[in-house]
Formats: structure tokens, sequence, C-alpha cells
């Protein structure tokens, strides 16, 4: 009988889980162990340990406790507990070597060899996106909707976005006659 609860209770878990929080999830724990798995010594020792932690059931807790409670979390906090806070990576383009460090709150972005660096920080209040440098800040954009973003012009207005190529399209041109109008 205890089985069968226990069968039961599992069951409802993972409906309730999927049925309610309607969402992939980004899967951060799976992944990052898979990450760190990629980056041990040699492909031998790569396979050895990827198979030893499908056998010690490593991967599949960290999948369980991706769907049943850390996507769920994502979910409805917009917060995953495992984020990737902290890491810090390194971008090449053709304008230089770029160091970009993932904070709770956004991105510090600093150019190699430069003192100077901007920060993008995120507000959860407003759900705003600004940036930050030589100790000033200005907003970006703010999200109204999951179909629309208020930007803000460099002229200090603002203008409604919608997230298409129609409204992405829209305020390029408006960007571009503001710039060409300030000339």
């Amino acid at each position: 009988m205890k089985k069968r609860s226990f069968t039961l209770l599992l069951s409802a878990t993972v409906a309730c889980s999927v049925l309610f929080s309607s969402c992939i999830g980004s899967f951060n724990l799976s992944n990052k162990l898979l990450s760190w798995n990629k980056n041990i010594d040699g492909k031998f020792v790569n396979e050895l340990v990827f198979l030893a932690f499908w056998i010690v059931p490593v991967y599949e807790i960290a999948m369980l406790a991706d769907v049943l409670v850390l996507n769920s979390i994502e979910f409805w906090t917009g917060d995953n507990p495992v984020a990737d806070a902290g890491s810090t990576q390194t971008i090449n383009t053709e304008n230089g070597i770029y160091t970009v460090e993932t904070k709770t709150d956004g991105y510090h972005i600093q150019k190699n060899g430069e003192e100077k660096s901007i920060d993008l920080v995120f507000d959860k209040s407003d759900k705003s996106w600004s940036v930050e440098a030589d100790g000033e800040s200005s907003k970006l954009l703010r999200f109204e909707d999951d179909d629309k973003v208020v930007m803000y012009l460099p002229d200090g207005g603002e203008m409604n976005v919608e997230l298409s190529q129609a409204g992405v399209l829209a305020f390029r041109q408006a960007v571009q006659s503001a710039f060409y109008a300030a000339k």
C-alpha cells in the first residue's frame, strides 16, 4: 500500500509541475553539470565520468531537480537559483577583447587593457534595463508586456516598440532620424 501511495504522490507531483508551470525552463543545473563534465581532462576521462554519472544517477537527480523544483521556481519568480551569476566570459571582437561578468542583476563589461567599464543593470521593480558608465545611469528600455517595450531615445523621448521585425525597424529609423537631426 505504501508503494502505491508513493507512486500516486510522485505522479501527482510530476503532473502538477508540468500542468501548473507551463515552462520548459533553462535547466541550469543539468546544463552546468554537463558543461563541467565536458571540460574534464580528456575525452576518455570525460566519457568515464559521463557513464559513472548515469550509473550513479547524478544526471537523473539533476534533471529531476530541474524539472520538479528549479524550473518551476524560475517560472514563478523569474529567477533561477542556479543562475550563472559570478561567471565570466572573454569575448574576442574586431574592436578588441572584452570581459563580461554575469551579475545577479545584469552584466559588467570591460575592454581588456582599459579602465573604463559599463554595467547593464536590470531593475525588477519596473522591468527596465539601464546602462551605467562613468558614474552616470541611463535607461535603455522598459518591458510593458510580452509584446511591447518602451525604448528611451537619445533625445530623452520615449517610443513604444512592438517586439517584432516591423517594430524594431521603426525604432531603428527613429534613432537614425534623431541622430542625423542632432548633427
